[in-house]
């Protein structure tokens, strides 16, 4: 007879083990699927482990540029089979850190691959994959292969890298995000197909230790989500570290040799450019993992390759609900987790709100650090807003200068007729700990005039949050 619970989530990532924490609490029968990882791509190989690798790559940075700060050293260089050594362990850090919350909340943990029979059941199979388990599972709470009933079914099985036709990547010359996490050893030169989040951030962490990078991008600018005036800013710090980018160009065809690829960049005009490189990063995207799950043969609708969900991450089918990437955008591990609480805070009978899309914020860990929130200036007055723009510089910012980190921009946009804070877009040193200043006066509603009646701490970099506010109104007092 097959087990039953009130949930049960399948993927145990950002969003599925947050949604089954959540349930736990609020006192539902839970359990979580999961066929490789607990803690998903976002701490195994994504989020977390990439920030360990830009970590060490800042650290060297700043090594090499001891004198400017009056210090000696005598001689900095990388090395990597360390610095992914490091990077490696603390995956697996937070990997044990979410099996010791599932024993903690009394969630049982499925270890499979699971497929929807019909809308309240599933089916578990044993796992192609290589289970990275919790240290010491508790058999208790960690069960098998089976047939399980649910009231409620979470699908949260997340994305996977996007493969261009004829340029797959191989795990040798043509890499995704896993295998450039994982290097033996520094290529000479790298080509990065693609300038988003994931392809901006590991072309900065190889440039900065030492190897020769350049990006193609299909769009007129890197970054293709962010406010203009802020990727180009980026762009320009990013090319005096010695980045190199070809925008409106693709990669057509690459030729493989015993140790490079040879890629055909076509450019706008029509021309082909021959580029050789040691290695070529794969970051085009990501596509759902939707296969293999069932989902058509208990009619779960999909609209470009994601689930199809309302406002409370149900799909069509009752009793199915999506939440994460597999969900669709904006495809990042905050926006799961807070899917995850609203769809199982409305499956307990709660009222949850549900998440308003232009309120998640977006963050890039290059160097130069990239975020945002909201509107850009295009958008805005292609939305018909009459805006008013504010803009200040980490130049004129004390704590910046002071930080040896006084390259960078704040811009921010409002409605001239409401004072309502539309968007805002930052570059520089810690912006990506700085956005969560504007998201939350954008979720309460804030007008310029309360933004400007807050008092910031001096001194600090979030004073640039306020000046840009009163640049915005002429009211800017230093600059």
């Amino acid at each position: 007879m097959a087990e039953s619970y009130d949930v049960i989530i399948i993927g145990a990532g950002p969003g599925g083990y947050i949604a089954a924490i959540r349930a736990a609490q609020l006192g539902l029968k839970t359990a979580i699927v999961e066929r490789e990882h607990l803690a998903g791509i976002c701490s195994n190989w994504g989020c977390i482990p990439t920030k360990a690798l830009l970590r060490s790559a800042e650290v060297l940075h700043l090594a090499t540029h001891a004198k400017e700060y009056g210090l000696e050293i005598a001689s900095a260089k990388p090395d990597v089979t360390a610095i992914v050594k490091r990077s490696r362990g603390i995956a697996e850090r937070m990997n044990g850190g979410v099996g010791m919350l599932m024993k903690k909340n009394k969630v049982d943990i499925i270890w499979g691959e699971a497929k929807l029979t019909k809308p309240n059941e599933i089916v578990v199979s044993p796992t192609s994959k290589q289970p990275m388990q919790p240290q010491a599972p508790q058999p208790k709470n960690v069960k098998g292969a089976g047939t399980y009933k649910a009231k409620h079914i979470i699908v949260a099985t997340g994305a996977r890298p996007r493969a261009l036709p004829g340029i797959e990547p191989d795990g040798k010359l043509i890499w995704t995000y896993f295998e450039a996490m994982v290097p033996q050893e520094l290529p000479k030169s790298l080509l990065v197909m693609g300038s988003g989040a994931i392809g901006i951030e590991f072309a900065s962490f190889y440039r900065t230790l030492g190897v020769d990078v350049t990006v193609v991008e299909l769009m007129p600018q890197i970054m293709p989500v962010e406010d203009k005036e802020i990727s180009t800013f980026a762009q320009k710090r990013l090319e005096k570290l010695g980045m190199k980018f070809i925008l409106e160009a693709k990669v057509t065809k690459v030729e493989k040799s015993a140790n490079s690829i040879t890629a055909h960049i076509e450019k706008k005009d029509g021309s082909v450019e021959k580029l050789t490189a040691d290695r070529l990063i794969s970051a085009v995207g990501v596509q759902c993992n939707t296969e293999n799950l069932g989902l058509e043969a208990v009619g779960v609708k999909l609209e470009r390759g994601a689930i199809a969900i309302d406002e409370f991450c149900r799909t069509n089918v009752a009793g199915v609900y999506a939440i994460g990437d597999v969900a669709g955008p904006p495809m990042l591990a905050h926006k799961a987790e807070h899917e995850a609480v609203i769809c199982v805070e409305k499956i307990a009978g709660l009222h949850p709100h549900p998440l308003d899309r232009s309120l998640v914020p977006g963050c890039t860990y290059c160097n130069p650090q990239v975020a945002s929130v909201g509107l850009t200036e295009a958008k805005a007055k292609e939305a018909g807003y009459d805006i008013r723009v504010g803009r200040f510089p980490f130049l004129a910012n004390g704590k910046a200068v002071a930080l040896g980190e006084d390259q960078g921009l704040v811009k921010t946009i409002f409605d001239k007729k409401t004072g309502q804070l539309l968007g805002a877009h930052m570059v520089g040193a810690e912006v990506t700990e700085l956005i969560q200043g504007f998201v939350v006066a954008m979720n309460l509603e804030t007008t310029e005039e309360e933004l400007m009646h807050t008092v910031f701490p001096h001194p600090t970099l979030s004073e640039m949050m306020k000046e840009s506010v009163l640049d915005a109104y002429g009211k800017a007092l230093n600059m």
